[in-house]
């Protein structure tokens, strides 16, 4: 699993018009192959009386798949464009489809690359941006008298706290870097003097907006 990537907050449409072609763009966050075809295949059917519906994805942790498709577009001014877009912004696991509804305006290779890439690129800024950072999830066991100091430091902190059980004991679980699982548990040891009862938990991602 990647330590750190960036992602498709979610899924967004957003439309600008060049030389009164219509050029809607359409963001998802995709898993897999067939996630992307799926998305692919439902825009193309909402917007089946467009002139283009042209697309591509990058999924994988090195991006081992990435797919452009001009969709009627002169060879390598759409897909292509569209996907160097998402690699510059250093995105993985996105898709994108931009439909066109021509305006009878033609843009000739050099206008069509621009505005796919254009199109995108809004798109992204429309939809958003997420950093994904993988986290270990530490929780940390202290009697209630350790409650006050504890949460306070925590939360002046660089750590996240994710939840606060209220049991016989309380335990707080914390967002901590893979990398910082020792330095956490040698820095909450210290605050609490050795009274602390620190276990390490799940591994999930924890997302933050960028853009």
């Amino acid at each position: 699993m990647l330590s750190i990537y960036y992602t498709a907050k979610g899924s967004g449409e957003h439309e600008i018009t060049i030389q009164k072609s219509r050029f809607i763009c359409h963001i998802k966050r995709v898993e897999t192959e067939e996630d992307a075809q799926a998305f692919i295949q439902e825009i193309k059917k909402k917007h089946h009386h467009a002139n283009h519906n042209c697309s591509a994805y990058l999924i994988g942790e090195r991006d081992e798949i990435q797919k452009a498709n001009d969709d009627g577009e002169p060879s390598g001014t759409a897909g292509v464009p569209m996907l160097e877009v998402l690699k510059k912004r250093g995105l993985k696991d996105t898709a994108a489809v931009v439909t066109r509804y021509f305006g009878g305006i033609k843009l000739g290779a050099g206008g069509l690359i621009r505005a796919y890439g254009q199109a995108v690129s809004e798109g992204l800024n429309h939809t958003g941006i997420v950093e994904r950072k993988l986290m270990k999830i530490m929780h940390t066991k202290i009697d209630y008298t350790w409650l006050g100091k504890l949460e306070n430091e925590l939360r002046s902190s660089e750590y996240l706290i994710k939840e606060i059980h209220y049991l016989n004991d309380v335990e707080i679980e914390t967002f901590v870097a893979s990398d910082q699982t020792d330095t956490f548990t040698k820095w909450m040891t210290e605050l609490t003097n050795g009274q602390s009862e620190i276990t390490q938990g799940d591994v999930t991602y924890l997302e933050e907006e960028v853009s």
